[in-house]
């Protein structure tokens, strides 16, 4: 803890306009912390003064938490005092935080670079069936061309060609260029060749780059865990630098982020509940590894999605010839590198998608969306309006969020087991007693509610807003706005509002062939086709809505 006992430190805290709720022990009664530099302090004179006043209002909740803020003063007081005199002391207890002393940034795992085949993980004969069947997708195939099929260096892949060879299952037909060993030019020969490739076949269609073993995906998981991540109230203020958020929400979801464990968010729409959760991974703030496809128990798991990761560009697959030979770069190219994953699904989801799925056509499986987000964010929007049962979605995360693994089912019954590292986030504006139970909640370690925005933070949001689409502030606009559409109806602010509305008078403006600008017929246009009237009335149907 620490404790400023400097009288001038006082003044300055009662001088500061703003305090979170924090800073007292109701809002707004007994004051006794301030922030400096995003650090919390307690302030020995400001407890002095407020128990005092506790006491003398006979406030017991007060009085028990001053008295226990007084009792670790009094030690700290003692402790120092055995040291010599307090002259010029201002702080007791443990000192501010030293930037230096911030745990390194960035994800410091990086796959190895395979130097020869048996570093793959895989059995030669997985290794032919692979090599065999880019060769019937594509054809004809320089061996430098087979090492970028499979991302892996033309080192690895040669002493297998040679021992395929040897076998009589591919033939060297000719060469193209000049750069050795991997400018020969392979095709499949028969008929001992077409004879394996059919075998290779049969187990399964997977064309791309070698699959990882299952064993070496979970220690990539494990290396690169979420949680190793420290949150501190400076790096999360920076993160959502352009998010209008209180320090009383920041400081609810930074100690969420530190524990790695699930989150429960509510509140109105309209929010911002999923822009908190793309912020939290921005918190994260490095990048993951992923496989584009693992091998577990012999079958094929594809994990990389294209769709649903972003590759970082500088690492993107080689193109060209001389790419083709380079040695597998700073890390095994069977990896991608990618920012942390942020999966975010709503209504949409149903069960199957937690589950692998089969590609009968192809014979492999497409990893599920808990899976591929391992490393990351997976956040459950909307919860409560998807298809299946609340409860049957909550059930089947009971043993991922105890046991922090998951349970994946082939189609032939094998049980994979298969790590559950993410930041699980329910996000709903219903209310959270109707949909889960407390056996669920308590697994659920985090209930944070995203708050409405006063009309500070509204006005802030409105300004910036403005600069984000460069259209010229006025606040005397936002004041009309406030006075006409909100005030008389007591209609609540919501977080989306400003940028909605503006885009409506952006959209209007165009229409009108004029230059946006806070005019009161363009803020009324906007409004009227933003804000639903509410005067009951009756258009001649009805629909139930349950």
């Amino acid at each position: 803890m620490r404790m400023i006992i400097a009288p001038e430190f006082y003044q300055q805290m009662l001088q500061m306009p703003y305090h979170t709720p924090d800073c007292f022990v109701r809002p707004g009664e007994y004051l006794h912390h301030m922030y400096i530099d995003g650090v919390k302090y307690t302030v020995a004179p400001a407890v002095v003064d407020c128990l005092t006043d506790a006491e003398s209002k006979g406030d017991a909740e007060a009085i028990n938490h001053l008295r226990l803020h007084k009792l670790h003063y009094d030690m700290l007081l003692a402790d120092a005092e055995r040291y010599g005199s307090l002259d010029g002391v201002t702080l007791l207890g443990d000192p501010p935080p030293n930037e230096d002393d911030a745990p390194p940034a960035g994800n410091q795992f990086a796959p190895r670079v395979p130097t020869a085949w048996e570093d793959l993980g895989l059995g030669m004969s997985s290794l032919f069936d692979m090599i065999l069947r880019a060769l019937f997708n594509r054809g004809q195939l320089t061996g430098g061309e087979i090492a970028n099929a499979l991302l892996v260096p033309f080192s690895v892949v040669g002493p297998i060609l040679l021992q395929m060879r040897k076998q009589t299952l591919v033939d060297i037909i000719g060469q193209k260029g000049s750069s050795g060993d991997a400018s020969l030019v392979y095709e499949i020969k028969p008929p001992k060749g077409t004879a394996a490739l059919q075998e290779a076949l049969d187990k399964t269609n997977y064309v791309g780059p070698c699959p990882v073993p299952f064993a070496d995906y979970v220690e990539s998981v494990l290396a690169q865990t979420v949680k190793k991540m420290i949150v501190t109230r400076r790096t999360i203020r920076r993160a959502f630098e352009d998010l209008i958020i209180t320090d009383a929400s920041l400081n609810e979801i930074g100690p969420a982020i530190n524990s790695a464990a699930s989150i429960f968010f509510f509140g109105y729409p309209g929010n911002g509940k999923t822009s908190v959760a793309e912020r939290i991974t921005r918190l994260m703030g490095d990048t993951v590894y992923v496989p584009y496809a693992i091998e577990a128990n012999g079958q094929i798991i594809k994990v990389y999605d294209q769709i649903l990761h972003t590759p970082i560009k500088e690492d993107a697959p080689l193109d060209g010839f001389d790419g083709l030979l380079k040695k597998g770069g700073d890390f095994d190219r069977r990896f991608i590198k990618i920012k942390r994953p942020t999966i975010v699904v709503g209504g949409e989801l149903v069960m199957p998608m937690l589950d692998l799925k089969y590609n009968p056509i192809g014979k492999f499986y497409e990893a599920p969306l808990q899976m591929k987000a391992n490393g990351g964010i997976f956040m459950i929007d909307d919860f409560g309006r998807q298809q299946l049962r609340p409860m049957d979605l909550l059930n089947r995360w009971i043993v991922p969020l105890e046991k922090k693994y998951d349970y994946l089912t082939t189609i032939t019954g094998t049980k994979i087991e298969v790590p559950f590292d993410q930041i699980l986030i329910f996000s709903t504006n219903l209310d959270p007693t109707q949909l889960a139970d407390e056996a669920f909640l308590r697994r659920i370690k985090f209930k944070i509610e995203i708050r409405d925005p006063d009309e500070g933070q509204y006005r802030q949001i409105w300004e910036l807003v403005c600069n984000g689409r460069k259209v010229e502030h006025d606040p005397r606009g936002v004041d009309y706005l406030i006075d006409k559409w909100y005030r008389p109806i007591k209609r609540p602010f919501r977080m989306c509002q400003p940028r909605d509305i503006l885009d409506q008078m952006i959209s209007i403006a165009k229409y009108n062939m004029e230059r946006v600008n806070f005019s009161p017929d363009l803020i009324d246009a906007a409004c009227e086709t933003y804000f639903i009237s509410t005067e009951k009335r009756d258009f001649g149907a009805k629909v139930r809505l349950e």
